[in-house]
């Protein structure tokens, strides 16, 4: 289905939030009613600025870059992806087998290399590399490459977990999610790679949305598309998801933090189609389109092949929900909400009982490891937000209020009490409140990973009037915020922090009191410092996402305090 119906993410937080502070930008609101066609249709706001373009790399065999993922305590998964020749590009299906030489060593020098072998790979992968080179010691950085007819690949930079049972007094995680090729730049990416160089965190997690499948010109930033992706069509095939994420990784900025430390990744919806579920996807039409399943599975293959994941694609029989633990202090549990949840709720059903969000083998799992674990912290990897968000109608005291109602209405519901986004956990509610169970039964302090909304979030997780853990949602690195998208429907510019983002932000607090924070203009990403009784959550924003050598920096901490809460 084409994306020419705005994307559904980007209109509830713009409409449903920011619109409900239309008083605080009379200049705005004028226009809003007679620019929202327009705007619904996907239609983008042309700015005049020019924007300075971002480095991409050229035809090298190694021209993808390298990365690591999913460490344990004596290895990780090692990738890369040759080209063969200028027209072996992704998703072609040409090229020949190509036997790829591979060395993990202790300095970039390459002078003590521990471990090294080759091995051969074809087409039917998309010439992507993994390897998993195990006998590894727990708690080390190393340093890896591949070389292929003579040439060596960039040199990457990875860690391993800490031993099982070691005591560890800290670990650091960066997060990130949502990254729109055509909205704007890496340059979240290219702070978190600086920051990874200097051992400042011990794995980035990635909580969905790597890449968009929407075709060029279907969303697009608040000046328009800032670069044009591969392929121009909406991805629907094996073909278009791979040139896709081939496309995405020419981005120096995402190579480089990709080489600078392992990745721990899940996909959300627009990996394949946004909104996705179990039988099928709000951006997916079924006749002409083919089988959800078949379109499924072909973005969910293009994504094994294109990440460093230690596991087996569903359509092999296997899943990508897993756990990695980080010494006695963390057990990091990576949750699949995509592929065996419900359809999204109608507007009454979002707490029925048996809606399922895991799916019961995966929550089983998921079960069992919660309670064989004996960590400090249980971390849970979520791609939607967990904490209940709640949103009631405005009084209609104006007209600027009816457009609200109506715009709320649209896309969510006007009764008090009822979720603001089923797509979220909200829509999901008895498996929610079946996940709390299990947790709060346990004695681990928790902590949920969130990407997904665009903004960012710190979140209290209160059960049964109890709070149970604690909640950090990263921004997006370029998708589209409030700001963004109320720029987009009024055509009128909307800078960070501008009057209606921040009446938005202080009546969602004030009506979600679980909320400690909000910033609905912010780009970026978070970073979470576990430690035995606390997790600090830190945001690093993008001054400029149209910018890719923006400025980035830490704009706000916070900390949760086991038995206390936020201080």
């Amino acid at each position: 289905m084409s994306s020419q119906s705005f994307p559904r993410r980007s209109f509830i937080v713009g409409s449903g939030v920011a619109a409900a502070s239309v008083a605080a930008a009379p200049y705005a609101s004028a226009q809003l009613s007679s620019d929202l066609s327009s705007a619904a249709q996907g239609s983008s706001i042309a700015s005049g600025r020019v924007l300075p373009g971002a480095p991409e790399s050229v035809y090298s065999h190694f021209m993808h870059g390298v990365a690591s993922g999913d460490p344990t305590p004596v290895s990780v998964i090692l990738w890369t992806r040759v080209t063969v020749s200028p027209e072996a590009t992704p998703g072609s299906g040409v090229g020949e087998a190509a036997t790829v030489g591979w060395e993990v060593a202790t300095a970039p020098d390459f002078a003590t290399v521990v471990r090294s072998g080759s091995v051969t790979t074809t087409a039917d992968v998309d010439h992507t590399v993994h390897v998993d080179p195990n006998g590894l010691q727990p708690g080390t950085v190393y340093f890896y490459r591949f070389s292929y007819n003579g040439v060596y690949s960039a040199v990457g930079r990875t860690k391993t977990a800490p031993a099982y049972e070691a005591t560890v007094d800290q670990v650091n995680f960066a997060l990130a999610s949502c990254a729109n090729w055509e909205a704007g730049y890496f340059a979240a990416y290219r702070d978190m790679a600086e920051r990874a160089e200097r051992d400042e965190f011990d794995a980035v997690v990635f909580l969905g949305d790597y890449i968009y499948e929407y075709e060029t010109g279907g969303y697009v930033g608040k000046s328009g598309t800032s670069r044009v992706h591969t392929p121009h069509n909406e991805t629907i095939t094996l073909t278009d998801y791979r040139a896709r994420h081939g496309r995405y990784k020419q981005d120096l900025a995402l190579q480089r933090a990709h080489a600078a430390a392992p990745w721990i990744v899940i996909w959300d919806d627009h990996e394949t189609a946004n909104n996705s579920w179990r039988d099928g996807a709000e951006n997916h039409t079924a006749g002409s389109e083919g089988p959800w399943l078949e379109r499924r599975n072909a973005g969910q293959q293009a994504y094994f092949e294109w990440l460093p994941v230690r596991a087996t694609r569903p359509s092999e029989g296997g899943h990508i929900y897993r756990n990695l633990q980080f010494g006695s202090l963390v057990n990091l549990t990576i949750m699949d909400l995509r592929t065996y949840r419900d359809e999204e709720p109608s507007r009454f059903a979002a707490t029925a009982e048996g809606r399922e969000m895991l799916g019961s083998e995966q929550f089983d799992w998921l079960s069992s490891v919660v309670r064989n674990s004996n960590t400090t912290w249980n971390v849970m990897g979520n791609s939607v937000m967990i904490a209940p968000l709640t949103l009631g109608a405005m009084a209609e005291t104006s007209s600027e209020a009816s457009m609200v109602n109506r715009l709320i209405e649209d896309f969510s519901t006007l009764v008090a009490g009822i979720p603001m986004n089923p797509d979220q956990w909200d829509g999901y509610a008895w498996a929610r409140n079946r996940l709390f169970d299990e947790l709060a039964a346990d004695d681990a302090n928790v902590l949920f990973l969130t990407g997904d909304i665009h903004t960012e979030w710190v979140n209290s997780i209160v059960h049964n009037g109890q709070e149970i853990g604690c909640e950090l949602v990263t921004s997006s690195i370029s998708a589209a915020n409030v700001g963004d998208t109320v720029t987009t429907y009024t055509k009128v510019y909307h800078p960070e922090n501008n009057p209606v983002s921040l009446l938005a932000e202080d009546f969602l607090r004030k009506l979600n009191p679980a909320v400690k924070h909000v910033d609905l203009d912010a780009h970026g990403y978070a970073v979470a410092r576990i430690r035995p009784t606390e997790v600090g959550m830190e945001f690093y924003r993008v001054a400029d996402y149209e910018n890719s050598e923006s400025p980035v920096g830490v704009a706000a901490t916070y900390t949760w305090r086991a038995g206390v809460g936020y201080v």
